[in-house]
């Protein structure tokens, strides 16, 4: 079976709160293969990326880059061709910054 590369979620948080971009649904295999973060602000920004297997616990524990900088108008990119999301898995996201970043996640869901 082939399997094609799809945007998983997109968001653009209004506030500095964490929120999930992409929640895996029930009967999936969820492979996520890149991500990208786009500041469409004139100021640099900084934002977490979390990853949390069974859950939305997005704090240090979950964190696969915490406060990392964005300089004015970059986009950050990041294949995560490693990464496989199990059961209630999230991928959650937070800016430093309210409505300053869009995140932007592809991947594959395998229904079975």
């Amino acid at each position: 079976m082939a399997l094609y590369p799809k945007m998983l979620g997109q968001l653009r948080p209004a506030n500095t709160t964490a929120a999930a971009l992409y929640t895996r649904s029930q009967d999936t295999v969820v492979f996520l293969d890149q991500l990208y973060i786009c500041n469409t602000t004139g100021s640099g920004v900084t934002y977490r990326i979390f990853i949390d297997d069974d859950g939305s616990t997005y704090d240090a524990t979950t964190a696969l880059w915490y406060d990392t900088a964005l300089a004015a108008n970059a986009t950050a990119t990041y294949d995560l061709n490693a990464y496989m999301l199990v059961s209630n898995g999230t991928v959650g996201v937070r800016s430093g910054t309210g409505d300053a970043i869009n995140f932007t996640l592809f991947g594959e869901e395998v229904f079975g």
